[in-house]
């Protein structure tokens, strides 16, 4: 055992590293080529298919907006998801493929779960086998689940067109990459973990509940749906909403240890991959290994501290006689400490939010692992297509302060950095961190917030800045033991999900327009190479710096206080 961790899981994350890894770069470069336009190895399958949609739609591919048009386009099809999925939860009593006559939902969990499956969140207050027809979890749920991961992929795309493009105000065309995100990427994918899943014996039917006697002779409702169909895309979009109320620990979701591996790989898939797509549209592969390599320089280094937290336990078990400090507590046996730590640091560097393991059941320490990962800004590697351009504003920020430093005009990628850019990276950094913060202070000093927070002390607290903190960045996983549905959190939690999609996302389309508007700058020898070692060190160095410096009195307030009265006993 080394630093606490046993050579077994250096093993499985070893493992997990390289496939993620090999995986992603061909995956990356394919993505590259569907969302430059060009022809791939599914063009002669889907292009019939593209034609049809873009004719049914109205979209020509050719007509590309600015920046103001792109966010127009975002804007108007979130409005529109948001009215439609609305309405459907109002009335999915009245609606079909509701088996159990589940219940209408009630205005305020209606508004929050519409707002959180469209901006990619997937927040739930709810149980979704007692809550949700079938209906609504495939004809609501899960068309979101598609849809807003390919606003992410799009809004990428664009910003990277930004970086790549001179002296133009054209950024893309919203329409032709959203659909060709969910053609050539989302879907394709989705089907094979589908499959995958399936053959590990994730259930995939329309039948009702069914009611199963147990050994003392009492009922027992066992819960069943389209899950494998719905788990694929939860993973792949980076949206994390289950079908049931203990998600993927549920077996039913993730029966195996080899489905637990599928999802993993799944959760970080396609923002991995996307670094190596970035490197391939700006014409420089580099640039895309120097962000993952910074990604997963964040990301190997906090999965290590989870799994030894976890593994390292509570030393006061063993004396009282137990065999191991090691913390199994709301873990699947079936996945262990290890698969629980990796699974629960991937999900919230991810925008996931999907868990194997209950996180409000980890060591302090533990649970402030995955707490961090989502106070960086949910860019170690983050949602599908927000994690690279969250990435990105990051990267503009690290060149601003490298110049300064060296008392240059900073430049990315042959783009002069100006105070505009500036501006609104800086607005896409500070203002999730400050909604977290008041939001956090709302919860804690009113009673309407008060009274959702069942367990007092340290831990009370740290449930409550997670939630807060899982909304607002989008991630959408529980720390668990807090009564969020209620009106009070409903809409608290709602107007979080809200701001923090869209207070990032259009700053960035904003900078995506900018930059295309600036006329290319030649290479000189002043010029910060942005590949290197050392840049990269810098702009790790930012990232925590901002988050840690941010979130410290917060953080010394929850986990880091219930650490010491842990060790004092």
């Amino acid at each position: 055992m080394m630093f606490g961790i046993t050579a077994n899981s250096w093993l499985q994350l070893g493992l997990y590293m390289c496939a993620l890894t090999a995986l992603a770069v061909p995956l990356g470069a394919f993505m590259a080529r569907v969302l430059s336009g060009e022809r791939h190895f599914l063009s002669s399958v889907l292009d019939p298919v593209e034609r049809l949609m873009f004719a049914l739609c109205g979209v020509k591919p050719e007509a590309e907006t600015n920046w103001k048009g792109y966010a127009l386009g975002v804007i108007s099809f979130w409005l529109a998801g948001f009215l439609l999925l609305f309405v459907l939860l109002m009335t999915q009593q009245w609606g079909p493929l509701n088996p159990q006559g589940i219940a209408n939902l009630t205005p305020d969990l209606a508004f929050n779960t519409a707002v959180s499956f469209v901006t990619n969140t997937n927040w739930q207050s709810y149980a979704g086998e007692t809550t949700m027809s079938y209906f609504s979890q495939m004809v609501g749920l899960t068309v979101q689940n598609f849809v807003s991961a390919a606003v992410g992929i799009a809004v990428m795309a664009a910003l990277i067109r930004g970086l790549s493009r001179h002296s133009t105000d054209k950024v893309g065309n919203f329409w032709a990459d959203m659909i060709r995100a969910n053609l050539y990427i989302l879907l394709p994918l989705s089907l094979i973990v589908t499959v995958a899943l399936a053959s590990q014996g994730v259930i995939q039917t329309f039948d009702a509940n069914v009611t199963a006697k147990t050994l003392e002779g009492a009922d027992q409702v066992i819960a069943l749906g389209p899950v494998a169909s719905q788990e694929a895309i939860k993973m792949l979009g980076t949206n994390g909403g289950g079908v049931f109320n203990t998600n993927s620990a549920h077996p039913f979701e993730n029966p195996t240890p080899i489905s637990n591996f599928i999802e993993m790989l799944s959760i970080l898939i396609i923002p991995a991959a996307l670094c190596f797509t970035f490197g391939k549209m700006v014409g420089d592969r580099k640039q895309g290994v120097a962000i993952f390599a910074a990604m997963t320089l964040v990301f190997v280094p906090f999965t290590v501290a989870a799994i030894g937290f976890e593994q390292w336990g509570n030393p006061h078990l063993v004396a009282a006689g137990a065999d191991t400090a090691a913390n199994m507590e709301g873990k699947e046996t079936r996945f262990g400490i290890t698969n629980s730590a990796i699974w629960a640091a991937a999900t919230t560097a991810a925008s996931n939010g999907s868990v194997n393991a209950m996180h409000d059941s980890f060591t302090p320490l533990g649970g402030m692992i995955p707490m961090l990962l989502m106070k960086f800004g949910e860019v170690i590697y983050g949602g599908a297509g927000s994690g690279l351009y969250g990435m990105l504003v990051f990267v503009i920020l690290t060149v601003f302060i490298a110049g300064l430093m060296v008392g240059r005009t900073p430049e990315y990628l042959g783009k002069k950095i100006g105070a505009y850019e500036i501006k609104m990276a800086s607005i896409a950094v500070l203002l999730p961190c400050a909604f977290v913060l008041i939001a956090t202070a709302l919860a804690v000093m009113t009673p309407l917030g008060q009274a959702g927070i069942y367990n007092p002390g340290a831990q009370g607290f740290s449930e409550v800045l997670y939630a807060v903190t899982s909304a607002t960045n989008n991630n959408g996983s529980a720390f668990a033991g807090l009564g969020a549905n209620t009106p009070f959190y409903n809409t608290l939690l709602g107007v979080c999900m809200l701001f923090g999609r869209f207070f990032v996302l259009l700053p960035v389309l904003a900078i995506a327009g900018s930059l295309a508007a600036k006329k290319t700058v030649p290479v000189s020898a002043g010029t910060l190479a942005t590949h290197t070692p050392l840049f990269i060190g810098i702009l790790i160095g930012v990232i925590v710096l901002v988050g840690v410096l941010t979130y410290a009195p917060a953080l010394a307030l929850g986990p880091v206080v219930e650490h010491i009265l842990m060790i004092k006993g």
